[in-house]
């Protein structure tokens, strides 16, 4: 996690509702949406991922990449993002739980949670790097060749 959260940041009425189960499937949504939000406002890697994923979106529909192509790109960068929200959820419980005290098993599970957002981010840039790279390669190769 880039930041450690506040306990003072944290609404009281919120945190009174932290425990309830969601009666509706607005208020699901809603609690989701406050979780993405969050990690958008507070985590800087996520925002990093969400630009690169952004740019890969961008980039793959400027070189007319299949629709297949595409979804798979999405599902690529999905992952990343989803990833990040859980890192970011159990470095949270992992701070709600031992506060300011240093524990290495603290410190095994926050870093084996970061290494799993390092090895879905690789295996994302592999998956796009095969799908945007020979067009990108191809139109660039022609431009060269037309100067």
């Amino acid at each position: 996690m880039t930041g450690r959260a506040s306990t003072q940041s944290i609404d009281k009425a919120a945190s009174r509702r932290s425990w309830r189960i969601a009666e509706t499937l607005s208020k699901s949504f809603s609690y989701a949406s406050a979780g993405v939000i969050y990690a958008t406002a507070t985590q800087r890697n996520f925002r990093i991922h969400l630009g690169m994923g952004t740019l890969a979106f961008v980039l793959g529909a400027m070189l007319h990449v299949s629709l297949l192509e595409m979804a798979v790109i999405g599902l690529a960068v999905a992952l990343v993002l989803a990833f990040e929200l859980i890192n970011t959820a159990l470095e949270a419980t992992v701070d709600l739980i031992v506060g300011e005290q240093y524990h290495r098993l603290a410190e095994i599970a926050k870093d084996c949670a970061a290494g799993a957002v390092l090895v879905v981010s690789f295996a994302s840039l592999v998956v796009a790097t095969c799908i945007l790279l020979p067009p990108l390669w191809h139109l660039l190769a022609a431009k060269l060749l037309l100067v």
